[in-house]
C-alpha cells in the first residue's frame, strides 16, 4: 500500500491586519501632506486699542482747527467792515473803500489806450466804485436805484470778448449823472460832458481815435468819481 504524503497548509494572514496597516500609513501620509505650514498663518491683527482710537481723534481735532473759516463768514466780516461808523479822520470804511477805488480807476485811465483790455478794464473800475457808491445813504434815491441797475446788467457780460462796451459806457454816465442830481450841483456841467462823451463813444478800440476817446471818458468819469466819494456839501430833494 503506498504511502500518501499530506502537507500542512501554511495559514494565510488575517485580511485585518492587512486593513489595519493601510490604514495607518494613510493616516501617517495625510499628516505629513495635510498638516498647516506655519508660514502660511495669517498674521497677528495690529494693535487697535485706546492708543490708535486717541490718535485718530487728536489727528481728527487737528484737521477740525486747520479747516479754513467758511465762505459766508468771510464775507459777512468784510460786509460788516465797509459798514463801519465814521474812522479816524471821519471818513468811513465804504467812502475809503471808494476813495481807493477812484484812484484806481484814475490809474488805470492814465495807462496805454492802445493796451489790450483797456476800455474793459476801465469800464469794470469804473463800475465797481459807481455801485459801491450808490450804498451810501445820501444817494439812496429809486433813479439811482434804476440807474444802478442799469448798469449793472448792461456789464454783467463783460467777459465776453463780443460784447459791446458803448451799452456800459452810457449807464455809467447816467449813473453818474443822477448822483450829481442827487447831493452835487456843482458838478452838473461835469456830469453833462461826460454824457456827451458818451454818446460819441463808439464801444471799440480798433482805432487810435476810438483809443483816445475812451481815454478821454474815463479821465473825465475818474475825475467825478472822486469828488463823488467825498461828502456831499449840498443834498437836493
Amino acid at each position: 500500500m503506498a504511502d500518501i504524503n499530506i502537507q500542512r497548509k501554511k495559514a494565510s494572514p488575517s485580511p485585518w491586519i492587512l486593513v489595519l496597516l493601510a490604514v495607518a500609513a494613510v493616516a501617517v501620509a495625510a499628516y505629513f501632506f495635510l498638516r498647516p505650514d506655519p508660514a502660511d498663518e495669517p498674521a497677528p491683527p495690529a494693535n487697535t486699542g485706546v492708543a490708535g482710537t486717541a490718535t485718530d481723534t487728536t489727528a481728527s481735532a487737528t484737521a477740525d482747527t486747520a479747516a479754513p473759516a467758511p465762505a459766508d463768514t468771510a464775507a459777512g466780516h468784510t460786509f460788516r467792515q465797509s459798514h463801519n461808523p465814521a474812522g479816524p479822520g471821519g471818513t468811513t470804511a465804504a467812502e475809503e473803500a471808494s476813495t481807493e477805488t477812484a484812484a484806481s480807476l484814475a490809474a488805470q485811465a492814465a495807462t496805454d489806450p492802445a493796451a489790450p483790455g483797456y476800455a474793459r478794464n476801465g469800464l469794470q473800475k469804473l463800475t465797481g466804485v459807481l455801485v459801491s457808491l450808490t450804498d451810501r445813504d445820501d444817494l439812496r434815491d429809486p433813479t439811482i436805484t434804476e440807474q444802478r441797475d442799469n448798469l449793472t446788467s448792461a456789464t454783467d457780460r463783460l467777459g465776453d470778448p463780443k460784447v459791446s462796451l458803448r451799452p456800459g459806457f452810457v449807464a455809467a454816465a447816467s449813473l453818474i449823472r443822477a448822483m450829481q442830481q442827487k447831493a452835487y450841483p456843482e458838478l452838473e456841467s461835469q456830469a453833462a460832458e461826460l454824457t456827451r462823451l458818451a454818446d460819441q463813444l463808439s464801444g471799440r478800440s480798433a482805432t487810435a481815435a476810438d483809443q483816445q476817446q475812451t481815454q478821454q471818458f474815463l479821465t473825465k468819469a475818474a475825475d467825478i468819481v472822486r469828488a463823488l466819494s467825498e461828502p456831499a456839501q449840498h443834498t437836493l430833494n
